[in-house]
């Protein structure tokens, strides 16, 4: 019974195009940009009109966008949230980062302009991941989750620690974590609202219902939206439907033993998040040996989208420290 009312709820979802955005202007991936030779960033680029590039490993083609190439060192890796594509990255965030250091988004296998079958399970996330780092020839990252790629993140720091050299987990939880298990209520839920409403479902998911939080939700959705050209490909049905499993499997996952990550860890969220509740943030906090917490008042899941100005200059310091 759930999961034929998942298919009905993501199929509106789909047909609507509000939870991954509008995609005006969307177009093919040049097939030739992923082979490494990525020259110095041109002058003026930016995550509004960074072209999108292709990458091939084995049976799949990653669509990926890459900023900061110039500044060396080791590449930032943004793994995003449940239904994104790469046009769900906020442009402040992303831009912001890129000013310093060499960054790199990407679609997951079956998201987005990504080709193949959609993973099911946030370990064979990491491992599509893991095969993205190989094919872009990333011997170590810093990696950047955010919700369901910050649980894809720690799965790749447990596979293969040596591959990772910090983390930032943004609006996420450990595996087996409070209230994971039920993100897709949540989510359908306020997709649902949101129809009714005529609004963006992530006005209500990312984002508080007090003046500052509404006002930061219409401010981020419209930074979406710089990007008119070239647009990514929307989310479909049976990749949403697989990420839904996803993050149900994982939520039910026995913990993991999180003292073994050596790594440093910023962790940050907002103090009310609805989505993956703050609590999970905290107790990434507590386990992680070398974690740092940042939680943002009258703010939600998307607490970082909502103080990027403050978010950015810590999450850079941390990167560079």
């Amino acid at each position: 019974m759930h999961h034929l009312v998942f298919k009905s709820t993501c199929l509106a979802l789909v047909l609507s195009g509000v939870l991954a955005g509008a995609n005006t202007s969307a177009g093919e991936p040049p097939a030739n940009g992923g082979l490494g030779r990525v020259a110095q960033q041109a002058a003026g680029e930016t995550w509004k009109n960074v072209p999108t590039r292709q990458v091939t490993a084995g049976d799949v083609r990653f669509a990926y966008r890459e900023l900061g190439q110039h500044h060396g060192g080791t590449p930032v890796l943004l793994l995003a949230h449940l239904a994104a594509v790469l046009d769900n990255w906020d442009p402040r965030i992303v831009d912001g980062l890129a000013a310093q250091h060499h960054v790199i988004a990407f679609d997951n296998r079956g998201v987005g302009a990504s080709t193949g079958a959609p993973a099911n399970t946030i370990e064979q996330m990491a491992d599509d991941a893991l095969r993205f780092m190989d094919a872009k020839g990333l011997q170590q990252v810093d990696l950047f989750g955010f919700s369901m790629g910050g649980m894809i993140s720690q799965e790749i720091v447990l596979k293969e620690p040596q591959r990772v050299r910090k983390m930032i987990l943004a609006g996420t939880g450990p595996a087996g974590g409070a209230g994971i298990s039920t993100v897709a209520a949540v989510a359908n839920c306020d997709l649902v609202r949101a129809t009714l409403t005529g609004q963006d479902p992530k006005q209500y998911l990312f984002f508080t219902r007090t003046a500052e939080g509404i006002q930061s939700g219409q401010a981020f959705l419209q930074r979406l939206q710089e990007r008119t050209d070239h647009r990514d490909a929307p989310i479909s049905l049976w990749a949403y439907v697989s990420q839904l499993q996803a993050l149900a499997a994982w939520g039910q996952k026995r913990p993991a033993a999180l003292s073994v990550i050596q790594q440093p860890v910023l962790v940050a969220n907002g103090e009310d998040d609805r989505m993956v509740p703050t609590g999970n943030s905290r107790d990434l906090a507590q386990r992680l040996p070398h974690a740092q917490l940042i939680l943002y008042p009258d703010a939600g899941h998307g607490g970082i989208f909502q103080y990027h100005e403050d978010f950015v200059p810590k999450a850079r310091a941390f990167l560079s420290h």
